[in-house]
């Protein structure tokens, strides 16, 4: 479980989360959604120690992810599928993070094939494609067989295929009972595979609920997420949702 209380982080004057308080329960995917610069990444980056909080507190399964003696059993995280060696091998990437918690071969290819990856396990990472990485950032994620799962728009670079692997792996992951916490800006996809919403603008919470309560009346999730944020976007288009024909274009 990850739990937030009265979470706080400012950097200078400008105040990035501002006082929030959640529980990601396990056994369900909580989708995590917000506009760009809401707050999502870097609360999960204070999830998962990156970032200090200014003040308030975030545990996951009842301690500070620093506290936890080895993390990668209890949390495996992708925030930054690009954060790796290039030069390195599919294989060697996940062999050398296996390896600080002492986490056999064997696990590492189970990982490899879970993701796709055996094929290519001994090519370098510097020519993998954009869906490929993500594969291998989740593979990572999952090398602890940890009970808590945070993955930052996963599905961004992959194919039909790709997306429907995460879905069907994210809600395999819940039903086992962890705790799955999933951040993505596809609001057709996250109707699918999440359980529950959390909704973050400008740092605090909009909405903290089941999917159906969260849509409400609206006629999608798109419409009811458009309808939460509206206010807390920071770059509007010019062009508004009736704007089909060329002239607006124009």
């Amino acid at each position: 479980m990850i739990s937030a209380e009265a979470l706080v982080k400012r950097y200078g004057s400008r105040t990035a989360v501002d006082s929030i308080d959640f529980t990601v329960e396990p056994g369900q995917v909580t989708g995590f959604l917000g506009p760009n610069g809401a707050g999502k990444s870097t609360t999960m980056r204070m999830i998962v120690g990156l970032d200090r909080p200014t003040s308030g507190a975030v545990r996951v399964n009842g301690r500070s992810y620093v506290r936890h003696p080895a993390p990668l059993h209890e949390v495996g995280v992708l925030l930054d599928a690009k954060a790796v060696n290039r030069g390195r091998t599919a294989f060697q990437h996940l062999r050398g993070i296996a390896a600080t918690h002492g986490i056999g071969v064997s696990r590492v290819r189970q990982v490899l094939e879970l993701a796709g990856l055996e094929s290519v396990a001994g090519k370098r990472v510097g020519g993998f494609s954009l869906g490929m990485g993500q594969r291998l950032g989740i593979a990572a994620a999952l090398l602890g067989d940890p009970s808590t799962v945070i993955l930052d728009e996963p599905v961004n670079g992959l194919d039909p295929e790709g997306v429907r692997w995460v879905r069907t792996l994210m809600r395999t992951l819940a039903a086992e009972g962890r705790t799955v916490l999933l951040s993505s800006h596809l609001m057709s996809e996250m109707s699918q595979t999440a359980d529950r919403l959390i909704v973050i603008g400008r740092g605090r919470i909009l909405a903290d609920g089941a999917v159906g309560d969260v849509v409400g009346s609206s006629a999608s999730l798109e419409d009811a997420y458009l309808a939460l944020t509206a206010g807390d976007v920071e770059y509007h288009s010019t062009l508004t949702a009736t704007a089909h024909d060329e002239g607006a274009l124009r």
